[in-house]
């Protein structure tokens, strides 16, 4: 007989502690997101609005906030229409909506309530059924489409749905567009208002993003596929891919074909994700690292993408074992490739918490660098094809990269076949790549913790808590870090505040914005220093917020 279940929680807490029941009980969950109508806090935060299945993302608030889309889209309200790209609601209608989602539990259910209602007011919709986050982005601006819907909450873990929302250039929405969803969407569940499905009413147009993304790139030739095609059909290699269960399977197989150098990993169905956090994390990456281990291969390349693809972690062959290179280090190699080996021109966006090993390269090559929050919609200004100051590169530490006149989303795939076009053109693995370019421009070692707080402190207490610290270290400032004198050289208070010292270290203090935590990014110049930089940032917090 099986086990009953107060609420949708409840049940997630017993699949995520035994996925063996996931068979059993996810049909429990499904009929808890059915049937539970209770309204849920609509917050789009940097990349859409996220809940767990059942408790918050059910098939009444999806379509409480598509509705809440709908109606901000027939208020025609200016400043909205002019961040959407768009001129008014009858643009809307005739240019068309993009609705899919990633290979989540009950991704297309949750995508035929939004087309059903879509379809009820007249709007043109695709279907791009399982289809990663890049492919929306290139998708749109291919179909000139005036916005897409992503059911997908990126890496977080299963029990999670989530609601990404891509206006006219294919970029992340931003905060002209997601306040008056997020308001309307407030009202409505104030109200406690119930929309009537039309799932049953949708008419299925489908639409094939991978083929559209593959020309996109091709048109685009930011990359170089052919030389890539060469190097895989050529060269001694293994490459390694894991999917994590997740919707980029298959897609790099369609861009280069299938090739038995070429190896995957978790590409099956999985709902669950095997009980695992499906993130690029170095944690997951061991399966890739067995893989390239067991091969005496010239070149070596292993990756990991998260389930909706903008997320990508690398490894690589390094002498006789294996390292692995994160996004801090990879997106300033992917700077001085783009630049000195392939003569892109332009600026260096980063979010501020990154690695400044980029800085220094940019400083060298005479490129300007903008900081900027953290949140991948804060590159726009840097990714548009008409911006003044055209990024070469746009990334951020949480492994999210797109480059010149690509995508304003971030992209796995993008960022995985660069890779392998550095060892076509350079001759050398990522390791060796990365060495040659740190004996040039030096050695950074990144990192990040942070510590919990009073309960009462989220938000802007904990802001106001903390904002003592950039008065009290402000720039010429001498702190004692680690037994050694260091002068702050610069003070960034763009998100938190970010001390870089003149040895080139750095300490970020950044309050979080909705759980009472102090989150620390630090980086220091050798690796036996990043405790001396990790203390001096605890010690300035707690001094704060004594």
């Amino acid at each position: 007989m099986a086990q009953t279940f107060e609420n949708a929680s409840a049940c997630w807490k017993t699949i995520m502690s035994d996925v063996s029941k996931g068979g059993e009980l996810l049909p429990v969950i499904e009929k808890f997101a059915r049937e539970n109508t209770n309204p849920s806090k609509i917050v789009f935060g940097t990349s859409g609005w996220r809940g767990e299945i059942g408790t918050d993302f059910t098939f009444n608030n999806v379509r409480v906030v598509t509705s809440a889309i709908i109606e901000a889209f027939k208020s025609n309200d200016k400043s909205f229409m002019d961040a959407m790209g768009v001129s008014d609601f009858e643009d809307i209608k005739r240019r068309g909506v993009i609705v899919g989602h990633d290979n989540r539990f009950l991704g297309p259910d949750f995508s035929m309530e939004v087309i059903g209602l879509l379809q009820r007011e007249g709007i043109k919709t695709w279907y791009a059924g399982e289809a990663i986050t890049p492919e929306f982005s290139a998708g749109i601006e291919m179909l000139n489409a005036a916005c897409a819907i992503n059911l997908t909450p990126s890496h977080n873990p299963a029990n999670y749905a989530g609601f990404k929302f891509n206006p006219s250039d294919g970029g992340p929405a931003g905060t002209e567009i997601t306040s008056k969803i997020e308001d309307i969407a407030k009202r409505m569940m104030k109200e406690g208002v119930k929309v009537e499905s039309q799932a049953s009413r949708a008419v299925v147009d489908r639409i094939d993003l991978t083929e559209l993304y593959i020309k996109y790139v091709k048109e685009r030739k930011t990359l170089n596929i052919e030389r890539i095609k060469d190097f895989i059909s050529n060269e001694d290699y293994i490459i390694c891919i894991d999917n994590v269960h997740g919707a980029t399977r298959g897609r790099i197989q369609r861009i280069l074909g299938e090739n038995p150098k070429i190896k995957y990993l978790r590409t099956e169905d999985d709902y669950l994700f095997g009980g695992v956090a499906p993130e690029p994390s170095e944690k997951n990456m061991a399966g890739v690292e067995k893989v390239l281990s067991q091969s005496n291969a010239k070149f070596k390349l292993g990756a990991i993408m998260d389930p909706d693809g903008d997320r990508i972690r690398y490894a690589a062959r390094y002498i006789d074992s294996i390292m692995q290179i994160p996004m801090n280090y990879f997106g300033a190699m992917a700077l001085h490739f783009l630049n000195v080996h392939k003569k892109f021109p332009g600026v260096v966006a980063k979010s501020v918490g990154t690695s400044n090993f980029v800085n220094a390269i940019a400083a060298k090559l005479g490129i300007p660098v903008k900081e900027t929050k953290v949140g991948f919609k804060n590159f726009r200004p840097y990714m548009l094809k008409t911006a003044p100051e055209k990024a070469i590169v746009a990334f951020e530490e949480s492994d999210g990269i797109s480059g010149y006149n690509h995508t304003l989303e971030k992209d796995a795939l993008f960022g995985l076949l660069l890779a392998i076009e550095m060892m076509a053109v350079t001759g050398k693995n990522l390791s060796e790549y990365l060495k040659d370019i740190m004996d040039e421009f030096g050695y950074y070692y990144p990192d990040r913790s942070g510590i919990a707080v009073d309960a009462s402190l989220v938000g802007e207490p904990l802001i106001k808590k903390l904002s003592v610290i950039k008065e009290q270290y402000k720039k010429g400032t001498v702190i004692n870090i680690g037994g050694s004198s260091r002068t702050v050289k610069e003070l960034i208070t763009v998100d938190g505040i970010k001390m870089v010292f003149d040895d080139g270290s750095w300490l970020m203090i950044r309050p979080s914005g909705t759980e009472p935590k102090v989150r620390f990014y630090i980086e220091a110049r050798t690796e036996e220093g990043k405790k001396a930089v990790f203390e001096t940032a605890e010690r300035m917090t707690k001094e704060a917020l004594a």
